[in-house]
C-alpha cells in the first residue's frame, strides 16, 4: 500500500450516542458513545492507525459530543457534517438472560440524510483503505448509495476496500439486505461477517461453508467472526481458525467493530493476516471486559499483555 497516503483508514457511517444499562431490570443506563463505523474507527485509532471518519451529525449537544471524541481519539472530522435539520442518533441498551437488546432512536437521523456527492474522492484517494458496513448502508437509501460511490472511488483510486456486514433486520428487509451486502461484499479486499449474519445471509449453516459462501461472493480474503469461539481467516488459498480468549466478559457490545478496527490498524501497519488476526481477536475479547461500545477498547499494550500472558 502507498505509505505517501494521509490516512490509513477511512470510515463511512453512522455515530450514535449510547445508553447502555448497567444493572439488569434497573433503571440505571450510562452514557457513552456507539455505531459501528464509529467504533471502529476508534478501535483502529487507537491500535496505531491514522484515521478518518465521514458521516453527518446534527446541529445539537450529542452531535459535538462526537466531534469532541473524534478529536480526543485522533481521528480526523475533516469528513463529519453538520446538519442542522436532523439530530444524531441515540440507542439504548439492555442487558438480560438472553444477552444484550437494543433499541434505536435513529430514524431521520444526520447520518441517514449523507448523499454521495458528500463523499470527497480526494479523501478516498488520500486513504489506504475505505471502510463501512451493513449498518451504514441500511439506514437510508441515500447512505447506501453514498458507501457505493465510495467504494467505486476507492476503486479506481488503487484504495482498498474493507467490509463489515453488520446485518440489522429492522433496518431493511432481508432479501433487500442479501443484494447489497452480496454487493458491497464482491467489491471488498478484507470482508468481516460474524457466523449469525453469515448465517442468515446465505442459508448455510457450517462455518467451513460460510467462509466458502463469502469467497463465492467475491470477497478476496474473509474473516468469520466467531464470537467468544474466535475468528476463521481466509484468503481462498489458506484458511486458519484462530481460538478464542477466556476474560470475564461484562458487555459485548461493539467487539466485532473492535476486532475491524484492530485488525485493519494492524494490516495498515504490515502485519500478516494472520498475525492482524491474532490482534485483533485479542482485542475485541479485551473489549468486552467494560460497559459500552468506545470506553472499553483497548489500547496495544493491554492487547500484547493478553498474548504473551496466553503465550506463555
Amino acid at each position: 500500500m502507498d505509505d505517501a497516503r494521509r490516512f490509513d483508514v477511512f470510515s463511512i457511517g453512522e455515530p450514535m450516542v449510547e445508553f447502555n444499562q448497567t444493572k439488569a431490570a434497573a433503571p440505571d443506563y450510562l452514557q457513552g458513545f456507539g455505531g459501528d463505523s464509529s467504533n471502529m474507527a476508534i478501535a483502529a485509532a487507537r491500535s496505531g492507525a491514522r484515521v478518518a471518519y465521514g458521516t453527518r451529525v446534527g446541529d445539537d449537544v450529542f452531535g459535538r459530543m462526537f466531534v469532541e471524541l473524534w478529536l480526543r481519539e485522533g481521528v480526523d472530522v475533516e469528513a463529519v457534517g453538520i446538519d442542522p435539520d436532523a439530530h444524531t442518533g441515540v440507542y439504548f441498551v439492555s442487558h438480560g438472560p438472553g444477552g444484550h437488546e437494543f433499541s434505536y432512536l435513529r430514524a431521520g437521523s444526520a447520518a441517514s440524510r449523507m448523499r454521495p456527492q458528500q463523499i470527497d474522492d480526494a479523501k478516498v484517494r488520500a486513504s489506504r483503505i475505505v471502510h463501512a458496513s451493513g449498518i451504514s448502508m441500511a439506514i437510508s437509501s441515500s447512505a447506501c448509495d453514498t458507501v457505493l460511490a465510495a467504494f467505486e472511488s476507492a476503486r479506481s483510486q488503487g484504495t482498498r476496500i474493507s467490509f463489515d456486514s453488520n446485518l440489522r433486520t429492522r433496518l431493511w428487509p432481508l432479501a433487500r439486505a442479501r443484494a447489497m451486502i452480496g454487493l458491497a461484499a464482491s467489491l471488498a479486499d478484507w470482508f468481516f461477517a460474524s457466523i449469525e449474519d453469515a448465517r442468515a445471509l446465505s442459508g448455510r449453516a457450517d462455518p467451513d461453508a460460510l467462509v466458502d459462501w463469502a469467497h463465492e461472493l467475491g470477497a478476496r480474503v474473509v474473516f468469520l467472526k466467531l464470537g467468544a469461539d474466535g475468528v476463521i481467516v481466509s484468503d481462498a488459498v489458506t484458511r486458519e481458525r484462530i481460538a478464542g480468549h477466556r476474560v470475564a466478559t461484562v458487555d459485548a457490545t461493539g467487539a466485532g467493530d473492535c476486532f475491524c478496527g484492530a485488525c485493519l490498524a494492524r494490516i495498515a501497519a504490515g502485519d500478516s493476516l494472520l498475525q492482524a488476526a491474532r490482534y485483533a481477536n485479542a482485542a475485541a475479547a479485551l473489549s468486552t471486559a467494560g460497559f459500552g461500545a468506545v470506553a472499553p477498547l483497548p489500547r496495544p499494550d493491554d492487547v500484547r499483555r493478553l498474548l504473551a500472558f496466553e503465550g506463555a
